[in-house]
């Protein structure tokens, strides 16, 4: 049987998207992406838990989705786990994991205008419309 890497994330962008260019010209936008768990602890006091993702989106996507991947926003993300190895400036080797990202889905228009839906281009070449109809579980594509 083989193997399956596999991620799926829905939260809020920490940072707006940054479009860069490797030296061979693929286009990359980095983003970071906070996720966050919620609970009532034994005594009944509420908890909360924020892990953040880095996050890697390539070509032609990251290209059109830059201008839309803003902080605040919510997004779907689906995309696969990258781990890289590298060495600091002190001569200590590191790891660092990212989401290498296959497909965004703009859930919400951030900046405090409450949960509006944005439909985002998921493949290049797609025009992206904004709509004020709220946000459903059957907007959730999974």
């Amino acid at each position: 049987m083989g193997s399956v890497n596999k991620v799926i994330l829905v939260g809020n962008l920490g940072r707006d998207a940054e479009l860069r260019y490797t030296p061979g010209g693929a286009a990359i936008a980095k983003f970071s992406l906070a996720t966050t768990e919620k609970w009532t602890d034994k005594s009944g006091s509420p908890q909360e838990r924020t892990e953040w993702h880095n996050i890697d989106l390539w070509g032609k996507q990251a290209e059109t989705l830059t201008e839309y991947l803003r902080k605040g926003k919510q997004v779907y993300v689906e995309g696969r786990l990258q781990t890289d190895e590298y060495t600091d400036k002190e001569g200590v080797k590191r790891k660092s994991t990212r989401v290498r990202c296959d497909r965004v889905v703009l859930l919400s228009s951030g900046g405090g205008r409450g949960m509006e839906r944005s439909e985002a281009p998921v493949h290049a070449g797609a025009a992206a419309a904004e709509t004020t109809e709220p946000l459903t579980d059957d907007d959730i594509p999974f």
